[in-house]
């Protein structure tokens, strides 16, 4: 503990934990000592906080404490070994009947040892959008996909799950079911919103015979596109550009989400933004949640992504 630090309050229970840890869950030692060590981190960090007994600890306090961590350039590893410490920590307190309630629910750390994406470069991803030629057959469907795929960082299943009543195109937004069946709004920029409509007025009606089910990217029996369907798009165009000249790594659908959210933090996007776009609920490690209206959605969309 530092020089000027307030004590850990008897009231947080540290050495009974301790007993627990030992006698009862039987860790190892070092298991032991590190969670203690985590845990008197957490604590020393909330008393800052004014924080004076367990039960006032909040899911927020918690977050900020590792959005701390995170900026002290704690590993990924140990950033996950914290946040089951704290968990394994309150549900003692719980359990023990110190606290009503546990302010671990929905904390979550990254998953160590995850391998860093693979990200195309922008002029990458124009090279394989422009592999897309006027005179193929469903050039319209295939260039309104990759312009979504990238415009709006959604997942594979989301695309070929978006259905035409959930477009908002005059607000230049779309309506998502992500895992979960979470609903969420995501902008989709110019470009996407651009190539949408030449596809929905142009292609599309001819491919309609009465099987969409609403869906909008149809395959050539007039139903709606597969996920397997839309992955073979992605890499007839993404080889048709390796043919041209363009150097490509390994490249899937998911890799224009891994773009399209690099390209915007390095444009200076705000991460709690990218977070609402991409529907992710694990980051509570690099950002402290927060509430992101549309409007604001769709203004650092159109600032910071290169064909917003």
């Amino acid at each position: 503990m530092s020089v000027g630090e307030p004590p850990v309050r008897e009231e947080f229970r540290l050495e009974e934990f301790s007993d627990y840890l030992r006698f009862e869950r039987r860790r190892a030692p070092a298991t032991v000592a590190a969670y203690l060590r985590d845990c008197r981190r957490m604590v020393e960090a909330v008393a800052r906080a004014g924080k004076r007994f367990p039960s006032d600890v909040t899911l927020a306090d918690l977050r900020a404490h590792l959005a701390d961590l995170t900026e002290q350039g704690l590993a990924a590893r140990s950033m996950a070994r914290s946040r089951s410490a704290q968990r394994t920590y309150f549900r003692f307190l719980l359990e023990e009947g110190h606290i009503a309630a546990d302010p671990t629910d929905g904390l979550e750390a990254p998953r160590a040892g995850r391998p860093l994406p693979h990200v195309m470069s922008y002029e990458q991803v124009l090279a394989v959008l422009e592999a897309v030629r006027p005179e193929q057959t469903h050039a319209g469907r295939d260039r309104a996909m990759l312009e979504v795929l990238y415009g709006s960082g959604v997942r594979i299943s989301e695309l070929t799950g978006l259905r035409v009543r959930d477009l908002r195109l005059e607000e230049g937004l779309a309506v998502v079911r992500g895992k979960g069946d979470r609903q969420r709004f995501v902008p989709l920029g110019g470009s996407a919103v651009r190539a949408l409509r030449r596809y929905l007025r142009d292609a599309r009606p001819r491919q309609e015979r009465g099987s969409s089910e609403g869906v909008v990217f149809l395959n050539h029996h007039g139903r709606p596109l597969s996920r397997t369907g839309a992955w073979k798009i992605v890499r007839r165009h993404v080889d048709a550009a390796r043919a041209a000249g363009t150097p490509l790594g390994k490249v899937t659908p998911h890799t224009f989400r891994h773009s399209f959210a690099t390209h915007l933090l390095e444009h200076g996007a705000d991460l709690a933004a990218v977070q609402e776009m991409l529907g992710h609920a694990d980051i509570a490690t690099t950002q402290i949640y927060t509430h992101v209206d549309r409007s604001y959605l769709r203004e650092e969309h159109r600032r910071f992504h290169p064909r917003g």
